[in-house]
């Protein structure tokens, strides 16, 4: 089973679509790998919250339910928990390794690493923006998280 947490500043946003993307992903077309998800914050704002309403509603434009999901942060458990733990900006992945444990185990990294032909390096905050601002967040967190799956699957085939 491979461990995979994804990370933006409150959790209500980017991070969530990421979760509820790669969920939908794992489930419609790649069924055979062992792939957990889940999202985090790096700050408490949010604690307990439903995903943003607009990330929720561009969301399920495109079929995915984030309503079930809630906002949380960061633990230093997480850090050995996850074997990947990707920011959607470099915002947060400068955070996550200023407060990352010395004996943390996961791999830190942005998710857009993952996205193959990538036009940017992070994934916006759509947070004050507009409509057309969540569905781009859809846009490049769906490549990210295709790619992530095609790196996932190519570790999997050099264990056989």
């Amino acid at each position: 089973m491979t461990r995979v947490l994804f990370v933006c500043l409150g959790n209500i946003c980017r991070s969530p679509t990421a979760e509820g993307v790669m969920g939908r992903l794992l489930t419609t077309e790649a069924a055979d790998l062992a792939v957990e998800v889940d999202s985090a914050g790096t700050a408490d704002y949010h604690m307990g919250a439903a995903p943003d309403a607009r990330s929720q509603a561009a969301a399920k434009r495109r079929g995915i339910d984030l309503s079930g999901l809630r906002a949380r942060q960061i633990v230093a458990a997480d850090f050995s928990r996850f074997d990947f733990i990707l920011a959607m900006d470099g915002a947060n992945l400068a955070h996550l390794h200023s407060i990352r444990p010395a004996t943390a185990t996961a791999h830190l990294d942005l998710l857009l690493k993952f996205a193959p032909n990538r036009v940017c390096r992070d994934v916006p905050d759509p947070y004050y923006g507009t409509k057309a601002d969540f569905d781009q967040v859809l846009d490049l967190v769906e490549a990210g998280a295709r790619g992530l799956i095609e790196f996932l699957k190519s570790r999997v085939s050099l264990n056989k």
